[in-house]
């Protein structure tokens, strides 16, 4: 072969490379400008009927630099809006194009962090919710779940005075575990578990300071809605909230205050290191369960004449904190086990993986079995630190602190 063909042959080679270069690095052909974007960053959803449904959406609009107003009527470079908007429809995915239609930016869904659904939209069922936003290839499964008292859009329209906006607020409260922290996923897994029940947190609005507006406030965790399969049969308080979460060894940073017997006073500690497993058992055709906890202590303030450098003084503490944790558990057995018979703590998945067989034999009557079964708690906490020694105790009079 002549040098002629070979360099011939090398330009059309380096022409098809080049064709397909090309081709591939065609750019952002199909980009979106941020400018051109409308953000959510939550959503709510609102039963208006039994065949409607209303969805509001938090949007964080970017603004270009220097076009933003300040709070205080000025220009500042960067800032950026949030708004609410609502749509309505019979199911999610209707709601969403009728809202794309309200809006002139197109609507980014990745950025959703927070999933709010209304009470009583609770209460007729969540699932078919859940499956569309796992389903859908934008929105999160690892978007926070909470059910409101009060209507989402409401809620969503709050103008929190620290956070940018609400979803902000719900994200910190559930990073700080001031309860039970749910993502869609894991409601999902819990309805698909063997016992099908679920929580998730409750919140409403706090009411706004003397001298605020009306919207001029946040949302906050108040408590747990609680679910038979996926629908709301009752709700708990924060105290009772505690209870669960030592049962699905969930329980992170707590503070507890007791009254020593015999003192004036309180003692408040800090629970930490804190780690529970449920122990199933079935003797003689009775199903039981050990809950077996333990947890370091710090005493974070002591407004007693009591030594806490005094061994008996620490082992009363210990005893009275004990007891209190344990009363926790109990009212949580009470209302979650007994009352609203809603297996969340996952005694049906314990009774699974140690008794298969059994489990395979009688779950079909496990709605019987639940609110039965006996829950033996086993509870070991420590006091580890003591804090400084007490200015108190220190100027209080001897007689006094014999008393």
């Amino acid at each position: 072969m002549s040098n002629e063909s070979l360099q011939t042959i090398k330009k059309i080679f380096a022409l098809v490379f080049i064709n397909i270069m090309v081709l591939l690095l065609s750019g952002c052909w199909d980009r979106k400008e941020v400018n051109d974007l409308g953000l959510v960053t939550a959503a709510g959803i609102d039963k208006l009927s039994d065949k409607t449904i209303e969805l509001s959406v938090l949007l964080y609009i970017p603004k270009s630099a220097g076009s933003g107003q300040s709070m205080n009527g000025g220009s500042e470079a960067g800032d950026a809006q949030t708004l609410v908007r609502s749509a309505k429809g019979v199911t999610i995915a209707e709601a969403m194009s009728k809202l794309q239609e309200k809006l002139p930016r197109h609507i980014f869904w990745g950025h959703t962090e927070v999933f709010i659904f209304n009470e009583k939209l609770a209460k007729k069922g969540l699932l078919k919710h859940v499956d569309f936003i796992i389903r859908h290839p934008q929105l999160r499964e690892r978007s926070q779940l909470f059910i409101s008292k009060q209507k989402a859009k409401e809620v969503l329209s709050l103008l929190p005075p620290l956070e940018r906006d609400l979803a902000a607020v719900l994200r910190e409260l559930e990073t700080l575990k001031v309860g039970m922290e749910v993502t869609v996923k894991d409601f999902a897994l819990m309805v698909l578990s063997e016992s099908g029940d679920s929580a998730v947190p409750w919140i409403k609005m706090l009411p706004p300071e003397g001298g605020k507006k009306k919207k001029e406030t946040i949302a906050y965790i108040a408590g747990t809605a609680i679910f038979q399969k996926d629908k709301m049969v009752g709700k708990i308080d924060d105290s009772i909230t505690r209870g669960v979460l030592w049962l699905r060894n969930d329980i992170r940073l707590a503070t507890v205050t007791v009254k020593p017997k015999g003192a004036n006073g309180y003692v408040s500690l800090s629970l930490q290191n804190a780690s529970s497993k449920l122990i199933p058992k079935v003797d003689n055709g009775k199903w039981k369960v050990l809950l077996k906890a333990n947890a370091e202590a710090d005493i974070v303030q002591n407004t007693t004449p009591l030594d806490m450098t005094n061994i008996e003084v620490i082992k009363n503490l210990q005893h009275q904190l004990k007891k209190e944790v344990e009363n926790r558990v109990k009212l949580a057995l009470v209302h979650v086990q007994k009352d609203m018979k809603a297996d969340i703590f996952g005694f049906g998945d314990t009774f699974n993986r140690k008794y298969p067989d059994l489990w395979k034999r009688d779950k079909y009557r496990w709605n019987e079995i639940f609110p039965t079964i006996e829950v033996t708690i086993d509870l070991d906490i420590k006091i580890r630190r003591q804090g400084m020694n007490s200015v108190l105790s220190a100027i209080i009079p001897e007689e006094v602190k014999q008393k």
